[in-house]
């Protein structure tokens, strides 16, 4: 029995030649439909962007990190009324935290999260047994307005302020007389905003020497991991007279010009020392190990020793990568300074110091250094004659010794060796082996020196300076020098 079909109404053919037509489209506008599609992607990720205010979109926002639990009980700043907005004051807050967490200490201290946010703050101090730990994108603010910066006694082992005599400003964050610190986090930062700081410093607008952006005086055991610090007012972390202190994988920065005296790490009658993985930018000094200024330095008469700084990455545009002094009349000894990289920067390794200092700087040890893009690569000046007021002893002279650098390279170096030592300060003992550096000024004495004496192991390049002593392999002398007063330095380029 056949069943008649209804003929195709209107509607029902319309659809049919939809049907018809849709994978002819479909294959034939396949390039169009890409486009359009990828177009679209874009558009929602960038109204997402916008709207989040720079991060990814909700389903593409990789969650943040939750925060260890580092000591028995753990805190967050905003228990205590924290505001992360970068306009509210949040310094009691701080103040209120460390508190609670100083009364722990029979409990293994206390853990104080910063989240994620601009916390502005005045100075504050922290305690013992605590961790201070930063979240991803957490970004601790110190205040620019210096009333809010409190008045401290100038270091004794500098007899004043570094830039005015009297009282120095405390420092962003400070701790004296601590044990068993850790300032850590997922990289949050702390940022001193400086700049107010070295425009009223060049303007000599200040009063008082500025304080550094975090400053640990007089305690131990004290660890300082996965953080960046920028803009510090003044130096950016000065460890004073501590002991067992550790600085790992940590960023330092400021502006290569224009932010004065932003020495990255000042190591300041310290012992027994570990920085490593870190890297530093900064306008003075990356590294600078401290003991002391003249007189008052050698009355205080707390060196630094057993330090060992490893696999940096630095770079300062005005003064040097690594430093010894030239603030060292404690004494300076027993440092090893191993796999460094310094690039497009004035000077890479550099000891200074000068009459009137007294101390010593000897047991120092350079490995596996690396110069890219420097002026003068290794700087040995005893000339460094600043001093805090006219209470120095000039025959206070310090003792160079037992110095020596293996395993030097690299690349567009005008001067790669400059050791000025003098009649009254000379270098003793002083040690080259393995060093092969490409140079930029194809001048004839590129290797200076001036009263030293030591030797050669080896060949190196470029070729020595007359006042060494010259070894095969083997370690057996071939030539000694009867010139280690000879003097051939040159400033001039």
């Amino acid at each position: 029995m056949m069943v008649e079909t209804p003929p195709l109404g209107r509607f029902q053919y319309q659809r049919l030649e939809f049907k018809r037509w849709v994978p002819a489209f479909l294959s034939s506008h396949k390039t169009l439909f890409t486009v359009l599609w990828i177009a679209a992607f874009a558009s929602v990720f960038v109204w997402q962007r916008n709207v989040v205010g720079g991060g990814f979109a909700v389903f593409w926002r990789v969650p943040m990190r939750p925060m260890p639990r580092l000591r028995p009980l753990a805190f967050n700043l905003t228990d205590f009324g924290g505001v992360g907005d970068g306009v509210t004051l949040n310094t009691e807050a701080f103040e209120r935290a460390i508190l609670a967490i100083s009364k722990l200490r029979k409990k293994g201290g206390g853990q104080l999260n910063v989240p994620s946010g601009r916390w502005l703050t005045a100075p504050f101090n922290l305690t013992s047994h605590m961790t201070l730990f930063l979240a991803e994108d957490a970004v601790i603010l110190g205040i620019e307005d210096e009333k809010y910066w409190p008045l401290m006694p100038p270091l004794p082992s500098y007899g004043y302020g570094r830039e005015h005599p009297g009282p120095r400003y405390g420092s962003l964050i400070h701790g004296q007389n601590l044990k068993d610190v850790v300032i850590t986090g997922h990289n949050g930062t702390i940022n001193g905003q400086g700049q107010t700081w070295w425009k009223k410093y060049r303007q000599k607008l200040l009063n008082h020497t500025r304080g550094p952006l975090l400053q640990i005086m007089w305690s131990s055991d004290i660890l300082i991991t996965n953080i960046t610090l920028r803009d510090s007012p003044f130096w950016t972390l000065h460890p004073y007279d501590c002991k067992n202190v550790t600085i790992r994988n940590v960023t330092i920065l400021a502006p290569i010009f224009e932010a004065p005296n932003t020495d990255g790490i000042d190591p300041d009658s310290c012992e027994d020392m570990v920085i490593e993985d870190c890297y530093i930018s900064v306008g003075d000094d990356g590294i600078a190990i401290k003991s002391g200024w003249d007189q008052y330095g050698i009355a205080f008469g707390r060196p630094s020793m057993n330090i060992l700084i490893r696999n940096l990455v630095v770079r300062s545009m005005v003064s040097a990568g690594v430093s010894i002094g030239s603030e060292m009349s404690g004494g300076v000894s027993n440092v090893t300074v191993e796999n460094v990289l310094v690039w497009s920067s004035r000077r890479a390794v550099r000891i200074k110091t000068a009459p009137g200092r007294g101390g010593y700087i000897r047991h120092i040890t350079y490995r596996n250094l690396t110069f890219d893009n420097v002026r003068v690569g290794i700087v040995i000046k005893t000339d460094y004659n600043e001093h805090p007021d006219e209470g120095y002893d000039p025959k206070a002279v310090p003792k160079l010794e037992d110095i020596s650098y293996t395993g030097v390279h690299g690349q567009g170096v005008r001067v790669p060796v400059r050791i000025h030592g003098s009649e009254e300060i000379p270098v003793r003992n002083v040690t080259f082996r393995d060093m092969s550096v490409g140079i930029t000024y194809k001048k004839k004495h590129i290797f200076q020196c001036a009263f030293v004496e030591g030797r050669v192991i080896g060949t190196i390049f470029p070729a020595p300076c007359e006042n060494l002593d010259r070894y095969d392999e083997q370690e057996r002398l071939i030539k000694h020098s009867v010139s280690q007063n000879l003097t051939d330095v040159d400033y001039d380029f």
